[in-house]
């Protein structure tokens, strides 16, 4: 944004986390990776489209296409003006009972979202041109129409340059590989205020198949616009593991509840979020097809937690964030209960600003816990609020069975002088149910990124 200055008639332009030139904060670098081991049978690219006109350098369009059909899945925002990819991939999906899905097509620099009738046809026509690749190339053909999920992210309210995508698309195929630096490019292409790419990858086994290794890759983007249900954030798993689709829809819902929709940057939930996963069994191996199978179990962990890591990369790419913040709520007598006091507390303005702050303000922490909607859990007498240290050492108990404790303001300082910090609140002294909310603080640097935004 350029603004002029009255008294001195020059124009300044503000700058903020996301480097115009697309270099990588010193402090970011180390969740970057610059290797990776990913699923055998996927190809990917990223490939310079221009979607805003200024950016003539970076991937805006990224591919992730397997060399055969795929089981595939997805959880789309609950937001009620749904961005037009998310309508025309979850009928795709539909349509298709999630069977035979081969790509995934996402830009940047623009979501595609209340652009109406021609907002739909143009997120058709993307996946119509992936397809007509495989088609052109393979002579693949059946009667279900479309395979490729669609995904978009940027200014809302905006038509693509629509030409100019499917320009590009057939370059994007033609760029495809398997490499780290097909994945990184990918993970680029995704990205809009991010101020670096999200991408993981790790191997893992499972009963059912003992003497295979498989492997999980993924990449998200988001910074702002973060908050479920989903919580602009976008997110594509992918695993060679052989898994039905009926399996898959179940085994990501439950890591989407535990992951993508425990994080909350601004309490805004965006009209494009999307996380979607393919698995095309190319490793191998004796086929997951519902809970009663042996290694559904051990595949349910596995990619929950994958996919916690992979949303904690967004909480701490939180726009304008200097903390990253655990808020566990315990001992709570419902599942609903914990989650929602811990949703409560993560999307505070007034805890995140007092933790920018760098203020022990614990009042605040109860406050959240008082108010959250539809609560039983919550007995004032039985409540204890305390900050738990990165660096291992013992708690700072700031509340006790509902009463203040003596604060010691020396340490609580040096505790919020770290990055990382875990609020906990226990709601009783007996065992109950748990559940974990990742956030981060607001700063003055969040204004200047979401008040900058259209430029």
């Amino acid at each position: 944004m350029i603004s002029k200055l009255p008294s001195v008639g020059h124009l300044i332009r503000r700058h903020y986390s996301a480097p115009v030139e697309g270099s990588i904060p010193l402090a970011k670098k180390r969740y970057v990776p610059t290797s990776g081991t990913y699923p055998l049978g996927f190809l990917t690219s990223g490939t310079n489209v221009g979607v805003k006109p200024a950016n003539t350098r970076f991937p805006d369009l990224a591919l992730i296409t397997s060399e055969t059909p795929c089981s595939g899945a997805a959880v789309f925002t609950k937001n009620k003006f749904q961005a037009a990819p998310v309508t025309v991939s979850r009928a795709m999906l539909r349509r298709r009972e999630g069977r035979g899905v081969r790509a995934i097509v996402v830009n940047s620099g623009c979501a595609n979202a209340v652009t109406g009738k021609g907002g739909l046809e143009d997120a058709e026509e993307m996946g119509k041109v992936v397809d007509r690749c495989f088609r052109d190339e393979r002579n693949e053909y059946d009667d279900k129409g479309g395979s490729t999920i669609v995904m978009s992210t940027g200014v809302i309210g905006q038509r693509l340059p629509i030409q100019k995508i499917l320009h590009k698309i057939p370059t994007g195929y033609e760029n495809l590989g398997t490499t780290h630096d097909h994945w990184y490019a990918a993970a680029r292409a995704i990205c809009t205020t991010d101020t670096f790419p999200k991408l993981l990858s790790r191997e893992f086994t499972l009963s059912s198949s003992l003497n295979t290794t498989y492997r999980l890759a993924g990449m998200t983007k988001g910074a702002g616009m973060i908050h479920p249900n989903m919580a602009t954030l976008l997110g594509i798993i992918t695993t060679d593991a052989p898994v039905s689709p009926s399996a898959l829809q179940s085994l990501l819902t439950h890591a989407v509840d535990r992951s993508f929709n425990a994080i909350s940057v601004d309490g805004d939930t965006s009209t494009n979020d999307t996380v979607a996963l393919l698995a095309n069994g190319a490793a191998g191996g004796t086929e997951i097809v519902g809970p009663e199978s042996k290694g559904y179990a051990e595949m349910q962990e596995t990619l929950t937690t994958f996919a916690a890591d992979l949303a904690k990369l967004v909480v701490r790419d939180g726009e304008g964030a200097t903390k990253f913040v655990t808020v566990r709520v315990i001992n709570s007598s419902s599942f609903s209960d914990a989650k929602k006091v811990a949703s409560t507390i993560a999307r505070s303005p007034l805890v995140k600003t007092a933790l920018y702050g760098k203020d022990a303000n614990w009042g605040r922490i109860l406050c959240a816990t008082g108010y959250a909607e539809g609560v039983t859990s919550v007995v004032p007498e039985k409540t204890s609020v305390s900050f738990i240290p990165s660096n291992g050492s013992a708690e700072l108990k700031l509340l006790v069975h509902g009463e203040p404790e003596t604060v010691d303001e020396v340490r609580a300082a040096e505790i919020l002088e770290d990055e990382d910090l875990e609020i906990l609140v226990k709601l009783s002294d007996e065992k109950g149910e748990e559940a974990v909310y990742w956030t981060c603080d607001f700063s003055h640097e969040y204004i200047t990124i979401n008040g900058d935004y259209r430029t």
